[in-house]
């Protein structure tokens, strides 16, 4: 599909068009088409939309969606589980709770897709994604698949390494058996923790900032007294200071706007630099470069 529109797939609902969008019907489907690619040609790899922000002046390349053909998961014995990159975090939550596995109830606060967890070594609650891998299949540019264990990724706080400009497609994680009632139990306690704290039901991306050192990002937002701060129609979220909220009318430029003046404000006040956790992709729109490029020169 070509000019396809980012709003509707990502979590924030703002952004321009991707020049082309493909949703592969499978894993061999996505190798051939990768196979067909350009070798300078722009990839960008979309589950759920969350922890994305797509600027309002689209996106160069190819958006590949993961969220239909690489959405299946099955259970591979002794506590394990084979995910796509598609399948909802959430989605391997249930089945966990319904199975008594333990160790992935934290899943049911993440609200993104297997493969972008993977990706940024998503967590919650003092567990992360990868502390589940046993192993993860990898497709590059050309199209070519192959198996790589955990050991050959450097794993860190919402960061991984290795596999240069390979992509991930599915993984092996394993869990505990438990007892289902409990797990069931502290899945719910979970959920009902992050509907408490979080806007959860508001247009948001998640998270925005990594936490620093030592200390939370939410709590050095709200130390800051930003809390309902808007740009436009994005507002830093009442209930939690790490989100970000859009109350209908927001642009993306209004929400990296916002983004950028929390960064701000909290290094203003604290001394600490806020890192984003969102991913930030894609071309401004012409007024925004032009007004870049005149505060460049001042």
């Amino acid at each position: 599909m070509h000019d396809a529109g980012m709003a509707r797939l990502t979590t924030w609902g703002t952004g321009g068009a991707a020049d082309r969008l493909f949703a592969p019907a499978d894993a061999d489907d996505l190798s051939e088409f990768l196979g067909g690619l350009e070798p300078g040609d722009p990839v960008l790899w979309v589950g759920l939309g969350s922890n994305l922000l797509v600027r309002d002046g689209g996106i160069d390349g190819v958006v590949i969606l993961t969220s239909r053909g690489l959405g299946r998961f099955e259970e591979a014995g002794n506590g394990a589980i084979r995910a796509g990159a598609g399948v909802p975090c959430a989605k391997i939550a249930r089945h966990c709770a319904r199975k008594g596995l333990a160790g992935g109830e934290f899943l049911a606060g993440i609200p993104g897709t297997v493969g972008g967890a993977l990706a940024m070594n998503a967590g919650a609650h003092g567990a992360a994604t990868w502390d589940l891998v046993h192993r993860v299949e990898t497709v590059d540019r050309r199209g070519r698949r192959r198996w790589r264990d955990r050991t050959e990724f450097d794993v860190g706080y919402r960061s991984v390494g290795g596999a240069v400009d390979e992509w991930f497609t599915c993984a092996d994680v394993r869990f505990v058996p438990d007892e289902p009632g409990a797990v069931r139990e502290r899945t719910r306690r979970l959920v009902r923790a992050r509907a408490a704290t979080q806007p959860v039901g508001q247009r948001s991306c998640g998270s925005v900032f990594r936490n620093p050192p030592g200390d939370h990002a939410g709590r050095l937002v709200d130390a800051c007294g930003l809390k309902g701060v808007r740009v436009g129609g994005a507002v830093v979220s009442e209930k939690h200071g790490n989100f970000i909220v859009n109350d209908g009318t927001a642009t993306s430029s209004d929400i990296e706007e916002l983004i950028e003046t929390v960064r701000s404000r909290v290094y203003a006040g604290t001394g600490i630099r806020l890192e984003p956790e969102v991913r930030i992709v894609g071309r401004r729109p012409a007024s925004r470069c032009a007004r870049a490029d005149r505060e460049e020169r001042s």
